[in-house]
């Protein structure tokens, strides 16, 4: 079995690529890395857009087919209730709890990003948690697309013993990780 590092980047599907790689720039800081049209290689049928947020060459993919008669998505992720599976949503992790409410403030007060829930701390352990999981706290806001994005900070990590650790490094007792 492969030993797996990390997970690296994300390929998202999208209605129109312009928009997309302009709100992905404006609303969440990426750089453009490169851009391909369909069928620039042979075997590739759709426009891909790399994009990074630090020095390595992408985090993002933005694919767009140009044959693709692209439909709407329901106005809240909720109200997606026919077709086939895809996924929930994809996180970016901010460094500290102080860059995190920054940004949670500047997107508020930007007025065009779309707010879906939070903010919210997921614990079932902390008072002030939801009842859910990871330690973490989030806010989560939709793309153009309607694609749902997690912001967060403080997720919790495991001790060898298989007990969280909040983000503040605080042992979290009574927690257990299934698998160590």
């Amino acid at each position: 079995m492969p030993l797996i590092k990390r997970m690296q980047h994300f390929a998202v599907e999208v209605a129109d690529s312009d928009v997309s790689i302009a709100w992905y720039r404006e609303v969440l800081g990426f750089k453009l890395t490169e851009r391909h049209a369909a069928f620039e290689v042979d075997k590739i049928p759709v426009e891909l857009t790399f994009m990074r947020l630090n020095a390595v060459h992408h985090e993002l993919v933005i694919v767009h087919n140009p044959a693709k008669k692209y439909t709407p998505k329901p106005a809240l992720p909720e109200d997606d209730l026919v077709g086939p599976p895809m996924f929930h949503h994809f996180a970016f992790e901010c460094d500290s709890r102080e860059d995190w409410a920054q940004l949670e403030a500047e997107l508020r007060a930007r007025g065009d990003v779309r707010f879906v829930r939070g903010p919210v701390l997921h614990s079932w352990v902390n008072p002030r948690g939801d009842g859910s999981w990871g330690e973490n706290e989030a806010f989560y806001i939709l793309d153009p697309d309607g694609h749902r994005i997690e912001i967060f900070c403080n997720l919790a990590t495991i001790d060898p013993d298989g007990t969280h650790r909040n983000g503040e490094g605080v042992r979290m007792e009574g927690t257990k990780t299934a698998e160590l």
